[in-house]
C-alpha cells in the first residue's frame, strides 16, 4: 500500500473536509488481485442483494473471518494511521472514548459489545447500479473514519458512478460532493458524523455516503469498515 500522506496532512485535510482521497494507494495488479476474490465463496460470510433491501440496485459481499492476508494487512494499517485522528474527533464530538493504538485491541471492544462479524466487503454494480445514501453502523462501537478503494477505472471501465458525500448541516440546506476516483486510489471518509468548527466550539454534523447511477460498464470497490458488526 502505497501512501505518500503524513500523518499532520492527514489530520488537516480529514477535520477540514470531512473526508481524503489518497491516488494510486493500490496498483493495477493488486486491483485485479482482489477482484478476483469476488468468485471464491469460501472467503464470504453473506452475499447481499442490494435491491431486495431496497438499499440501491447492486450486489455486495461481506468477507468472513479470517481475512485474507492483504485485506488483513490493509485494515490493520488503515486502523493504525487513523487512530491519532480517529481520538482528535472523538474529543472534539465529546464521545467519550479513547481508541486504542491497535486495532486488535479495537476489535476486542466491539466484541466485548457482542459486534463480532467481519465487516469488509466487495460491492459490484452493472449498468444502472446505485447505493442510495446511507451509513455503516454495526452496533454501538463505531470507529469514524471508514476506506474504500476503488478497484476499476472510470470512463474506461464504467461511466457514471461517481461516490457521493452528503453533509446533512443542522438549520441548514445539505451539501454533497461528488467524487470520481480512479483504479487503485483511496477515499477515506466520515463514518457519520463530522466535527464542524463553529462560533461556540465544534458540533456534529452528520454524514451519508453513496453511489450515483452506473451508466455503463461494471463499477466494482473493496470498504473496509474498521469495527465488526452485530
Amino acid at each position: 500500500m502505497n501512501l505518500a500522506v503524513t500523518a499532520d496532512s492527514l489530520q488537516h485535510t480529514l477535520l477540514s473536509q470531512g473526508f481524503v482521497h489518497l491516488e494510486s494507494v493500490l496498483t493495477q495488479e493488486q486491483c485485479e488481485a482482489i477482484m478476483a476474490w469476488y468468485a471464491e465463496p469460501g472467503l464470504f460470510r453473506t452475499t447481499i442483494n442490494m435491491a431486495r433491501y431496497r438499499f440501491g440496485e447492486g450486489e455486495y459481499k461481506y468477507f468472513n473471518y479470517p481475512l485474507p492476508d492483504q485485506l488483513q494487512s490493509l485494515r490493520q494499517q488503515l486502523y493504525e494511521m487513523l487512530v491519532p485522528a480517529a481520538n482528535l474527533w472523538s474529543k472534539a464530538l465529546r464521545l467519550n472514548l479513547t481508541f486504542p493504538e491497535a486495532h486488535a485491541d479495537f476489535l476486542q471492544l466491539c466484541h466485548d459489545k457482542g459486534q463480532r462479524r467481519p465487516t469488509p466487503l466487495l460491492l459490484t454494480y452493472g449498468d444502472g447500479g446505485y447505493n442510495t445514501l446511507h451509513q455503516d453502523l454495526y452496533g454501538d462501537v463505531n470507529f469514524p473514519f471508514q476506506p474504500v478503494f476503488f478497484l476499476k477505472q472510470p470512463g474506461w471501465d464504467y461511466e457514471g458512478g461517481e461516490f457521493i458525500l452528503v453533509e446533512q448541516r443542522p438549520r441548514a440546506q445539505s451539501k454533497a460532493v461528488s467524487l470520481t476516483p480512479k483504479q487503485g486510489d483511496l477515499i477515506i471518509f466520515a463514518t457519520s458524523q463530522r466535527p464542524v468548527m463553529g462560533s461556540k466550539g465544534y458540533y456534529r454534523v452528520q454524514m451519508r455516503h453513496g453511489v450515483s447511477t452506473v451508466h455503463s460498464g461494471h463499477r466494482m470497490t473493496l470498504g473496509i469498515p474498521l469495527h465488526d458488526a452485530k
